[in-house]
């Protein structure tokens, strides 16, 4: 195969040289792309990702810790916050991740979640790969550019809560009233279900979300409604 993207963005956007530019290949080698080469590819990124998750948590919780006097309690949510996957997820999209992704023609195809997990799989990775290749400095140094540097962000807009105990502090204190949830929809066979919920203020649908269960239906429909009031 031709390994010149996969150098090109080593280059570009990680700032380095591999000295072996296989570990970034098997960094966006999803587990299905394995299953439909299998004449020739035998290693998929799961095992960089387990590492890659580990040298994030790490360099995230060096950083908070070193810079913030806040409690345990408050430090945890800021790490949730850096490294969950729609962080991560988002990060991987703004670098370019997705050009360079081996997946099957299946999951090509899948949704917009899946494609986000993915993405935020390959994140942890390629975090992995670079730690290999190049050592924990070069991979904190990554973390620091395309993590760390949204934590004002994070700060800012209090993203860092949890969405519902985020959104009834801000309707509690802007309208007075708490945050209602209600089931629009519910969609699907029982081992496969998908709910569509929807949270109203005052009887006004302010924000709807989907999700696999009535709880992250409500986290999805929390977001949007925190998007309504910080727009």
């Amino acid at each position: 195969m031709d390994t010149t993207p996969y150098i090109e963005f080593a280059q570009e956007k990680l700032g380095v040289t591999y000295n072996n530019i296989e570990l970034l290949i098997t960094a966006f080698t999803h587990r299905s792309y394995v299953n439909e080469h299998k004449k020739t590819v035998s290693v998929h990124n799961e095992r960089l990702e387990f590492l890659g998750d580990a040298v994030l948590e790490l360099v995230v919780t060096e950083y908070l810790y070193s810079n913030f006097e806040e409690p345990e309690g408050i430090l945890t949510n800021w790490r949730s916050a850096l490294v969950r996957t729609e962080s991560i997820g988002a990060a991987a999209a703004k670098f370019g991740f997705e050009p360079l992704l081996r997946l099957s023609r299946g999951e090509k195809r899948g949704s917009d979640r899946a494609r986000e997990q993915i993405l935020a799989n390959s994140f942890e990775a390629v975090t992995g790969s670079l730690y290999l290749d190049q050592g924990y400095d070069a991979a904190k140094k990554f973390i620091t550019k395309a993590i760390l540097a949204t934590f004002d962000e994070i700060l800012k807009t209090g993203s860092w809560m949890d969405p519902k105990s985020h959104l009834q502090e801000v309707v509690q204190s802007k309208e007075g009233y708490t945050p209602v949830y209600k089931v629009l929809e519910e969609v699907g066979p029982d081992h496969d279900k998908m709910f569509t919920v929807g949270v109203f203020v005052n009887n006004v649908l302010r924000g709807q979300g989907d999700g696999p269960s009535k709880q992250a239906g409500q986290q999805k429909a929390a977001e949007a409604a925190l998007q309504y009031y910080n727009s």
